[in-house]
């Protein structure tokens, strides 16, 4: 009972110490004389958001988990205090568009302090910083509407001004008057891209979008409540750890499993946010998007319409929101507008989306036998395409002997390739493939390799697990090879690592995304814990985190490295190594001795085959454009920037046609009438060298390496 009592008294004690380490705060901030305060926001009604009384022990106890559990043994102190800081600040304003410089650097009185708030469960510079950020946030919004809704004010379209998007090198705005001006260039920019999506626009329809986009993001910010607050900060600090690691709140925890469910049901795209835009994570094998064609990963949602009715700008909704709105009943239609990763970055695309459910037979392994008639010989190539690591859990557990899962459905049809004959070599392609369940992976695995070891596993303690094995004999000894791109991720990289390692199959492409760690999802006492508690090592003892799988033979992809992977998150898991386990590589592999002529070979089609030096040229004329870190204001030197891009794709597309001696189009707008006109079940009916020459030239390399071996 004293204990208790003495125990109760000190909370009191530190209770009472931080509200006067803290008051001084508040009041330098919502004191008379205080900048933010004296601005103008008087249309606007303006109320601090307050924590909850039992967040602070809330968080004491996420923080505990985070420290205890995860895979990265953090130290809660000071400098962890500044990367808090500073995380919490850029997960508020990543753009640097709303916080002035005065409020960055009052907020540094926290730097050092955040690690000692935590250990008591103290939340209230998290909650104090946001409501600057909100006060802020809205003033700037208002002081938008006002020049959006003057119709005195003129937008000038005719000047010699640029933007700059370089987030890198922009500081924060050190008066107002210098983010009034930011804001003025920001409207500009914001409308002439409405002008070069839609020509026939008119300014008054430019603003009046705006104008929505804006009173809309006013009405979400004002409704963020103490869960949204305590989430952000809480997320911020979890995000330190790794960028897999995170909190749910009941409700975002709820949103969070309606949109795992709309891979399986609605379009069949995971999403998530990043800075103000809606980003697809993810577009679902066979799903309803994937079956459309368009939509793809990295690509950013601006605006979700219903069947034929106007589209909603969704420019900074929150996540569950826009969810809300692109989710609906099978067999309706939802149109998306967005802005393409690998395009132009100005101009958007709409599509239009028949809602489905996501069926397995749509996302499940397919085959298809691609003849090469290189100069080497003739050859018939097999391509299994495996676009998920999936398994009929509940098919398997009720023990019925046609459950569906990828091992199963890839050893039935490398069966049929073997009963009849037909194929020399096999493509397993793992393009796209962001992984699933890992008994899939060692299974599918296993039919390629005899006896042995195919991953490691290492958890938080150092503990090293290895009993995801190989237990039969290869049911296939012939050739092989792995495709792999930049989306090719965690199961997929252990499929693909493996066989590299055993020297089984050659692994062309690109580097792979290097997801090579394990999340388990955890209870705390209101919401749940994702954390990262084990990592993935290759048999030959390196993780395939952050570095993923790299390809003997590299081929182009539209996907840029620097732009898309875990390397390039915050804060991802460094690549390692452990001590390699022993695994038995097949003798007389010829793999090794080729792999130099093969490169030579593929590199000498890349120079010379119309289809790859088209793919080629447009890769490198879209990271040029992306590289571009300024932006014209001027409306007509923007237009012809855009026509400039669809003039260039246009050459490189009618240089292709001329050297496959095809007849080259006499305009764009033919170009274009050909591409709509070509679209669905037409598409087919094209060359696979034509419309996948990526694959088209693995399938090449494996001819190229069956009869060098067969030759040597």
């Amino acid at each position: 009972m004293l204990s208790s009592l003495i125990l109760f008294k000190n909370r009191i004690f530190v209770a009472v110490l931080i509200s006067f380490l803290i008051a001084p705060f508040y009041k330098n901030v919502f004191s008379d004389d205080d900048p933010v305060k004296n601005h103008d926001s008087s249309q606007i009604f303006y109320e601090p958001v307050v924590f909850d009384k039992d967040q602070g022990a809330l968080y004491k106890e996420i923080v505990n988990s985070l420290l205890s559990r995860h895979y990265k043994k953090q130290v809660l102190n000071d400098s962890l205090s500044k990367d808090h800081l500073a995380r919490y600040i850029e997960f508020l304003d990543p753009g640097k568009n709303y916080f002035l410089k005065e409020d960055i650097t009052s907020f540094q009185r926290w730097s050092t302090k955040l690690d000692d708030f935590a250990k008591i469960g103290e939340i209230q510079p998290g909650f104090f910083i946001f409501n600057i950020f909100k006060k802020r946030y809205i003033d700037r919004l208002t002081y938008n509407l006002t020049l959006l809704k003057d119709e005195a004010h003129v937008f000038d379209f005719n000047t010699n001004q640029t933007i700059s998007f370089d987030i890198d090198s922009k500081d924060w705005f050190p008066t107002k008057k210098a983010s009034d001006e930011f804001w003025e260039n920001r409207l500009t920019d914001l409308m002439i891209r409405q002008f070069l999506n839609d020509q026939e626009k008119k300014a008054i329809e430019a603003r009046e979008t705006l104008i929505k986009r804006y009173e809309n993001q006013i009405r979400l910010i004002t409704q963020r409540d103490s869960r949204d607050v305590f989430q952000l900060y809480v997320n911020a600090f979890a995000s330190l750890f790794d960028p897999h690691t995170s909190y749910f709140s009941p409700r975002t925890n709820e949103n969070f499993q309606i949109n795992m469910s709309l891979s399986l049901e609605g379009i069949g795209a995971e999403l998530t946010t990043e800075d103000e835009y809606t980003k697809v994570n993810r577009v679902v094998p066979g799903g309803p998007a994937d079956l459309q064609g368009d939509l793809k990963a990295e690509d950013r949602i601006v605006g979700v319409g219903q069947q034929n009715d106007d589209i909603v700008d969704v420019i900074g909704w929150r996540l569950d929101e826009v969810v809300d709105l692109i989710r609906g009943a099978k067999n309706t239609i939802v149109r998306l507008e967005y802005i393409p990763s690998s395009s132009e970055q100005t101009n958007t695309k709409t599509i239009s989306i028949v809602r489905d459910t996501v069926k397995l037979e749509d996302r499940a392994t397919q085959s298809q036998i691609i003849n090469i008639n290189n100069t080497s010989g003739n050859f018939d190539i097999g391509i299994i395409e495996i676009p998920a690591f999936y398994m009929d859990f509940e098919g398997y557990r009720a023990r019925d002997p046609n459950y569906r899962s990828t091992s199963k459905d890839v050893f039935k049809i490398v069966n049929e390739f073997k009963a009849n004959n037909i194929v020399d070599g096999i493509v397993l392609d793992l393009r796209g493939n962001g992984g699933g369940a890992l008994f899939e992976a060692t299974s599918l695995t296993d039919l390629f390799i005899n006896y042995g070891p195919v991953v490691q596993i290492k958890d938080a303690s150092g503990r090293i697990y290895k009993n995801n094995r190989a237990k039969r004999r290869a049911i296939y000894d012939k050739p092989l090879l792995v495709l792999i791109d930049r989306l090719s991720a965690s199961a997929s990289e252990i499929v693909a690592g493996a066989l590299q390692d055993y020297r089984r199959a050659i692994v062309v492409g690109t580097q792979s995304y290097g997801k090579g760690t394990v999340q388990d999802i955890s209870p705390v006492k209101l919401g749940q814990m994702k954390q990262t508690v084990s990592k993935f090592y290759r048999v030959s003892g390196e993780s395939t985190q952050s570095r993923g799988v790299v390809p003997d033979i590299s081929l182009p992809s539209i996907i840029s490295i620097d732009e898309v992977g875990e390397s390039q998150k915050d804060n991802a898991l460094e690549w390692d190594t452990i001590a390699r386990v022993p695994y038995y590589q097949k003798s007389g592999n010829t793999i090794d001795d080729t792999l130099d002529e093969l490169r030579e070979l593929s590199l000498d089609r890349r120079n010379s085959d119309p289809n790859m030096m088209s793919l080629i040229n447009k890769i490198a004329l879209s990271r040029d454009l992306s590289a571009e870190k300024t932006l014209s204001l001027n409306l007509d030197l923007r237009k012809a920037r855009s026509e400039s891009w669809d003039e260039q794709v246009f050459v490189i597309e009618n240089s292709r046609r001329t050297a496959l001696n095809l007849e080259p189009f006499n305009t764009i707008d033919e170009w274009q009438a050909y591409l709509e006109d070509s679209e669905g079940e037409e598409e087919s009916e094209l060359p696979i060298s034509e419309t996948d020459p990526i694959l088209f030239e693995s399938a090449r390399i494996l001819a190229d390496q069956i009869f060098l071996a067969r030759n040597n």
